[in-house]
């Protein structure tokens, strides 16, 4: 366990020791199992202990090219099938002619029904239709509960046919940074292009999230398959850490969001 952790974040232990019993039980039971949607670091992480034995592991998020998705762990017998994933997506009517629907408000709307973050997957926004992705097992509540945002009424109904299912091309552009540590302030001055002191204000001001959590410590080192957001910039992904130079510097493949 020891030498699995060492090549973590220390407050990762927790979620490896959840892959880990995963793996385990997958094991035991000869039977898939099914995790919650995770996120891009998740399955990261999730891959890294799954290669070590002798298990697979296919994920999907209902959504083509899903950020969030839920992950089968299985045995080598086993083929998957799309229903295996339990996910359900759901398009939101609301009065498109007087309101502009936000990602932000939208989750934040979703979870005030009480169901945990990890339950849901991507949010998709496309002019005025919006689409989310959710766990099978809760979605007859969340059609039951979720009738607002704010202050607006909504209703929401099944994407029942797969050509009425959003589908937003991202487009990523990659980028070799080369910088002295993998500091995020180090980091954000790079994406930025600006000085230390001016990544550090935008951590200090909460500008600044690793995997969809905010950064407020300047000292927090950015690992493989984080995704960065940088208030007022954009995000970016972790693509890789590919070594030093001959002076010492880190070389990172990093993709920016167009």
């Amino acid at each position: 366990m020891e030498s699995i952790f060492q090549h973590f974040r220390k407050e990762e232990q927790p979620f490896i020791e959840k892959v880990n019993s995963w793996v385990k039980e997958v094991e035991d039971t000869y039977a898939p199992k099914l995790t919650e949607f995770l996120d891009p670091r998740q399955r990261f992480i999730t891959e890294s202990i799954v290669r070590n034995s002798d298990l697979t592991m296919t994920a999907s998020g209902g959504f083509p090219n899903s950020e969030r998705e839920r992950v089968l762990i299985y045995p080598d017998y086993y083929t998957p099938t799309v229903d295996d994933f339990q996910i359900s997506l759901y398009q939101v009517h609301y009065p498109q002619k007087f309101v502009t629907m936000k990602h932000s408000q939208l989750l934040g709307s979703l979870l005030s029904v009480g169901i945990d973050r990890s339950r849901f997957g991507d949010i998709r926004l496309h002019e005025e239709a919006v689409q989310f992705a959710v766990s099978t097992e809760v979605s007859e509540y969340i059609h039951v509960n979720f009738t607002q945002v704010g202050k607006v009424k909504v209703s929401v109904t099944p994407v029942m046919r797969i050509e009425d299912i959003l589908e937003i091309q991202e487009e990523w552009t990659e980028e070799i940074h080369i910088i002295s540590s993998l500091r995020i302030d180090t980091v954000v001055a790079s994406l930025t292009n600006s000085s230390r002191a001016k990544a550090s204000s935008l951590i200090k001001g909460e500008k600044v999230k690793v995997n969809w959590a905010m950064i407020d410590q300047q000292a927090f080192e950015v690992e493989e398959a984080d995704v960065l957001s940088i208030r007022g910039y954009g995000r970016y992904k972790i693509l890789s850490i590919e070594g030093r130079t001959r002076k010492d510097k880190i070389r990172v493949m990093i993709g920016a969001l167009v």
